[in-house]
């Protein structure tokens, strides 16, 4: 079994079995690698870790879950056998095209045993299908049928241990849930120019010829008799008019930003939950 270790809660993710030969580095230096960039054998950026999954009976680290495609929409396990860590992220020895092809899986679900033989089987790595269900090697104290252990009037063996004493154990398996960060998606300010026609009025002014006529009078005749009596003359008047013109000029108007606000809603988690029950078989009451 392995399982997601997450702050202050756990997830469980059953693993009916497990690689063979696996050598990995130290439980605290992969749980570390949490948001690390997930690389390639060739380089290339494959994706982010989301999670890092432990087996539940060695605390090793088994699985890493990374969030590929161009918003992390796709989740995809890889196992981190021979997986090592540089200053450019965690490097796997498999393609990106592999890790992006394996086989979906319920990050939040359990794997089947022939789910599991399919991640391995398409990663290439050896398989094996045998397990203890005393966490035992096979063979080892588990293929008899009665133990006796101490107590000779006490035949059988419990999760607690063979033939400990003449009561056994009930167990139940607990739901716990809690939350997970994970990127959802992105939004961007982009400023871009579009035209627009604008029409505005403007008054504009001109100077038009207007002739005026006034009689000879006692006050203007020294002005009107002043040179020749007959000759010819001209005179020009300049004219003056107003063109609208127009010119532009940059104005900031406003400042726009991005912010976030949090909103919290309540969901549902659903799961399936086991749990054992005793039954009283007295033969000397039939």
């Amino acid at each position: 079994m392995a399982r997601w270790e997450a702050e202050g809660f756990d997830t469980a993710l059953k693993v009916h079995s497990k690689p063979q030969g696996r050598t990995m580095p130290t439980q605290d230096q992969v749980l570390t690698w949490r948001g690390e960039t997930l690389r390639g054998n060739d380089g290339e950026k494959i994706g982010t870790i989301e999670e890092i999954y432990l087996d539940t009976e060695t605390r090793e680290p088994e699985w890493a879950l990374v969030t590929t495609g161009l918003f992390g929409t796709k989740q995809s396990f890889v196992p981190l056998r021979d997986a090592t860590s540089s200053g450019e992220g965690v490097s796997v020895p498999f393609a990106k095209d592999t890790v992006k092809d394996a086989p979906t899986m319920d990050p939040d679900g359990a794997l089947s045993q022939r789910e599991e033989a399919e991640l391995y089987r398409h990663y290439g790595l050896d398989y094996s299908e045998s397990e203890s269900g005393s966490g035992l090697p096979e063979g080892d104290a588990t293929g008899g049928g009665d133990f006796t252990g101490g107590r000779g009037d006490t035949v059988g063996h419990d999760v607690s241990g063979p033939t400990t004493d003449n009561a056994m154990t009930r167990s139940e398996e607990e739901l716990r849930v809690g939350t997970a960060e994970r990127e959802s998606g992105r939004a961007r300010l982009q400023k871009y120019v579009v035209e627009e026609e604008v029409t505005q009025t403007v008054p504009v002014r001109r100077e038009e010829i207007r002739v005026e006529r006034e009689p000879i009078t006692d006050a203007n005749v020294d002005a009107a008799t002043d040179g020749p009596e007959i000759s010819s003359e001209e005179h020009e008047v300049v004219l003056h008019q107003e063109e609208p013109v127009a010119e532009k000029r940059v104005v900031p108007k406003e400042r726009v930003r991005l912010d976030k606000d949090v909103s919290t809603e309540q969901r549902e988690v659903s799961d399936t939950v086991r749990k054992e029950q005793v039954d009283i078989d007295d033969d000397t009451r039939r």
